[in-house]
């Protein structure tokens, strides 16, 4: 048996990715999480119906609407045309984006595309407005992973981009997250997305899906922790076991994270096998929190497993974070942090 290639550290603090317009246009795919996805893979919890319900109606958006043939003294059908846009409203941990993808990899043909809001307005940023419209227009298909309604800039600019596309025949597919077990929350992400997005509303339909987090099925308490002395473990068995690692301290790796575009945040990331953080410890900052979640966002997408030293990385948000605005990006990102140190 050839001997094993040693492995390499790696520290992203060190990395600068640079991303262009033709890179953005081509990483408009569903992540390796998903690249399998399909409505047979998801697997509906017999006890939230709607599940299995947002899959048939799913499995019948994929096929296109029906096309109605003329005929005289005709009545009208009982049945009124498919939307050419839905929308997944739920909780977090209940298969959207599993979903979402299977719809993608369901249309026919390779004018599709699939992405997070983030990619989609750093694709205007880098081509300009009429080079987006440009790009998209032709395509069948547009999915947009975890829509945001944080910016109402982005968000206008992205409702006009849309209803331009819609225009042309190309039909769309979105999701938000909203908290799980909080009465009316649900509902009220639906409303605001609606809402936001005005005249292009009435070309979604909006499909409620219940359920708990599938990844706290499993897990109970705080995201995994280990000692300094553990990552040291894991930096040794990196150097004889081929894979490269990534080694960074907490503070200085949020800190870099405000240079670097969350679009390229998934370069980072390249050909890193395991994620070693030292130190955690609680964020003061909003703006370096949220940096954070869009970045666990891309580790989560990769399936990275992350191994922390410090503080549980699910307790980095202070209380006031957690009942403010953003309250449902940081139990998002609460959720995948737990998962992602549960494999380290």
């Amino acid at each position: 048996m050839p001997p094993q290639s040693a492995g390499t550290v790696t520290h992203l603090t060190d990395r600068r990715p640079e991303l262009s317009a033709e890179d953005l246009a081509a990483s408009l795919t569903p992540p390796p999480q998903f690249a399998t996805a399909t409505f047979d893979s998801y697997r509906p919890d017999d006890a939230y119906p709607s599940q299995a319900d947002t899959v048939a109606y799913l499995c019948r958006f994929s096929s296109g609407p029906p096309v109605q043939k003329a005929k005289l003294f005709s009545r009208k059908p009982k049945t009124p045309p498919m939307k050419p846009g839905v929308y997944l409203d739920g909780g977090f941990g209940v298969g959207k984006t599993h979903l979402l993808a299977a719809l993608w990899h369901a249309e026919p043909g390779r004018r599709k595309r699939f992405g997070t809001f983030i990619e989609y307005t750093a694709l205007v940023g880098a081509l300009g407005y009429a080079g987006a419209v440009k790009l998209l227009t032709g395509t069948t298909l547009i999915c947009i992973d975890e829509f945001e309604l944080d910016d109402p800039g982005d968000t206008m600019m992205m409702t006009r981009l849309l209803t331009e596309l819609v225009g042309t025949g190309t039909r769309l597919a979105a999701t938000s997250n909203t908290p799980p077990n909080a009465l009316g929350e649900g509902r009220f992400a639906a409303q605001d997305f609606l809402r936001e997005i005005h005249s292009l509303s009435e070309h979604f339909e909006t499909l409620r899906i219940d359920g708990t987090d599938y990844r706290r099925r499993s897990l109970e308490g705080h995201a995994t922790t280990v000692t300094d002395a553990e990552i040291d473990a894991a930096l040794r068995e990196a150097a004889s076991s081929g894979l490269t690692v990534s080694d960074d301290e907490f503070a200085p790796l949020v800190e870099h994270l405000a240079v670097v575009h969350p679009s390229r945040f998934i370069r980072l990331l390249t050909d890193v096998d395991r994620i070693l953080i030292r130190n955690v410890s609680t964020l003061t900052s909003q703006a370096a929190a949220l940096r954070l979640v869009a970045f666990i966002d891309r580790v989560y997408d990769a399936q990275i497993p992350i191994v922390a030293s410090g503080e549980p990385l699910d307790t980095v948000f202070t209380e006031e974070m957690l009942t403010g605005g953003f309250r449902k990006k940081y139990l998002r990102a609460m959720s995948r942090m737990m998962a992602l140190t549960s494999t380290g």
